[in-house]
């Protein structure tokens, strides 16, 4: 009989990890570069007197090695590979703004003497510009903004830079007992505190802005309790134009880190590693399928 056509794997389809204890899918990995299971194992050698060769040769320790390179970047990924799932927040129609917190000092933020709280300014959520904002004490009784950078200044009515230190907003006064003032062009209102106001000149506070949207996350990554849960996983190479198909599945899997890099006029490309190892329960470190359809 002729030769049969030999198996062959071409491309890369996904990469899917799942949760080592109940299976579920935590999702998957389409725009991917590339996804590759290095086997490299060990030889150990006996030697010893004038023999230039071993006397024996017995194998050693053999790692599975997983590199990925991707190009997507979602909570899951951020879960598995940097130890701490995000927050995913519901639709914001109306946006949002973070509690404002002292920074520097304790006088900018009192719900006596300084900025109570602050808000959406009502109609005007159109004008919020996504963004971290650092309000500054310039006298007893008023603040400057600054915003951390332009890249969504437009939007709604246009903000403008006032100077290189980032300044947008100078001199907004806060006035006594609960009074409102709105800090124009950019959707957001200061609530003063319930007595007369007398901030000390320096001090700072921090607050952060999401305009209107469908979705969001935040995620506070390295904390003394974060931790990096084993995960299995599912590769497919990409289906060939014969139907053929190619599957790994990865029993046990752990990955440490997640590069994030930015460059100019390129998509982000994470390169990662992980380690697959053994499974006393499937008595493996992983499976291949392979079928060819009818």
């Amino acid at each position: 009989m002729a030769l049969s056509n030999p198996r062959t794997i071409f491309g890369v389809h996904s990469f899917t990890p799942y949760n080592v204890t109940t299976g579920e899918f935590y999702g998957t990995v389409k725009v991917l570069d590339s996804s590759s299971l290095a086997l490299a194992g060990e030889l150990i050698s006996l030697t010893g007197g004038s023999s230039k060769y071993p006397w024996a040769i017995e194998d050693g320790l053999i790692t599975a090695e997983l590199s990925l390179a991707f190009s997507q970047y979602e909570d899951f990924l951020i879960e598995i590979m940097l130890g701490k799932a995000p927050t995913a927040n519901a639709a914001e129609a109306t946006g949002s703004v973070t509690t404002i917190a002292n920074k520097f000092g304790t006088s900018t933020v009192s719900a006596t003497v300084g900025i109570a709280s602050i808000g959406v300014t009502a109609a005007d959520e159109g004008d919020l510009k996504f963004g971290k904002y650092v309000v500054k004490v310039a006298s007893a009784t008023t603040v400057d903004v600054y915003l951390a950078s332009d890249i969504d200044i437009t939007r709604g009515t246009d903000g403008v830079y006032v100077n290189d230190l980032l300044l947008v907003e100078s001199g907004i006064t806060i006035a006594d007992t609960s009074a409102t003032v709105a800090m124009a062009d950019y959707g957001l209102e200061f609530t003063s505190g319930s007595g007369t106001i007398a901030m000390t000149v320096g001090d700072t506070a921090v607050f952060s802005v999401r305009p209107p949207n469908t979705k969001s996350m935040d995620v506070i990554i390295g904390g003394t309790s974060d931790s990096f849960p084993e995960f299995g996983a599912i590769l497919l190479a990409q289906k060939r134009g014969t139907s053929e198909m190619f599957e790994i599945d990865l029993f046990r899997a752990k990955a440490v880190g997640l590069p994030i890099g930015f460059t100019k006029n390129e998509w982000s490309t994470a390169e990662v590693t992980a380690e697959a190892f053994y499974d006393s329960t499937r008595d493996g470190v992983f499976s291949m399928r392979h079928v060819t359809p009818v």
